[in-house]
């Protein structure tokens, strides 16, 4: 049985949501050192979702991945100290 909902929660595994602050927001999906993001832009504010799992050791590298996401998907200039959130998902602000 876990056979066959094994490729349904892959596939869930692999959408991203925007919070809902964000629906209707223009979504943009990007890759950074080999790891997936998706930006969601509502005017001057972002959330970016990281997709996959994350080890221990790969943490403290992801903030600065998701800043450059932000910086790929938008083209503008993500204001690193407006960032709140984990590595797995950060809210913030930009700067065009």
């Amino acid at each position: 049985m876990f056979t066959r909902l094994l490729p349904a929660l892959a596939l869930l595994c692999a959408c991203a949501s925007p919070s809902p602050q964000f629906f209707g927001a223009t979504r943009s999906d990007v890759t950074i050192d080999g790891r997936s993001f998706t930006v969601f832009r509502e005017d001057t504010r972002v959330q970016v979702i990281r997709h996959g799992h994350a080890r221990a050791a790969d943490r403290p590298d992801i903030p600065a991945q998701m800043l450059r996401a932000v910086a790929q998907a938008t083209g503008c200039i993500p204001i690193e100290t407006s960032f709140q959130g984990d590595s797995g998902e950060r809210r913030g602000r930009i700067r065009c």
